[in-house]
């Protein structure tokens, strides 16, 4: 990590996984998958009262298991690395499509992010279309990565979604975003949101650099919330 001339913070994107996963993460990877689906099940199943209650039941056994000590040495998945955790790409995240993501290097000076995704019916607002804070959720994930681009990301300091379209359920949606400009600490950055040919939706974001000693106090803050593990 190194400081520039004007303050800004020079520093590896925390978007990029370092190591693979180990048997662990992958049991993690799994669990979310299966919860994932689940959550998508319970929202459009018409089954009786007592299969539903018997279903809860089977679910409240499961939580009884996760919350069992494990092996030392063990990463929760909410510890794990921001590419396992995040509540968009994140594999272990069950909240997660999870996004599909790709960049190209050939845009631009910094590239361009690439986000795929299919919102089901948990993410639904008008009948039959994405809610519309998911897909500001979604924008802030995708200009985020973006803008960690420059080398030197910071903290979203605001996000302006225009919507041009409604988004639909059940099909892709491919989000793009890149880095407009950075002026000293800002970096501002643009996106889009398509399903085929037809634009749904378009942003506009302002992030800031931070100092080292923000990551720190972030880290501080995270260690004492208490609010995951009673456990510490």
């Amino acid at each position: 990590m190194s400081g520039t001339e004007d303050g800004a913070v020079s520093f590896p994107a925390f978007h990029e996984r370092a190591s693979e996963m180990g048997p662990g993460d992958l049991a993690r990877v799994r669990l979310a998958e299966v919860t994932r689906d689940f959550i998508r099940g319970s929202m459009v199943s018409t089954s009786d009262s007592a299969d539903i209650l018997a279903a809860a039941g089977l679910v409240e056994e499961a939580l009884a298991r996760v919350a069992r000590d494990g092996a030392p040495g063990n990463v929760a998945a909410a510890d794990s690395h921001f590419t396992d955790r995040s509540p968009f790409y994140g594999t272990m995240n069950p909240l997660s499509m999870p996004m599909q993501l790709g960049r190209d290097d050939a845009f631009g000076e910094h590239g361009l992010i690439m986000g795929r995704a299919v919102f089901t019916e948990p993410h639904e607002g008008p009948p039959g279309h994405v809610h519309g804070g998911f897909i500001a959720s979604a924008f802030d994930e995708v200009l985020g990565m973006s803008q960690s681009l420059t080398g030197r990301p910071g903290m979203t300091g605001r996000l302006t979604v225009t919507y041009r379209a409604p988004t639909p359920l059940h099909t892709e949606i491919v989000f793009r975003g890149w880095v407009d400009r950075v002026e000293g600490r800002k970096i501002h950055t643009k996106g889009t949101s398509h399903h085929g040919d037809v634009l749904c939706s378009e942003a506009e974001g302002l992030f800031l650099s931070f100092p080292p000693e923000m990551i720190d106090r972030l880290r501080k803050g995270r260690d004492v919330s208490g609010t995951r593990d009673e456990r510490g």
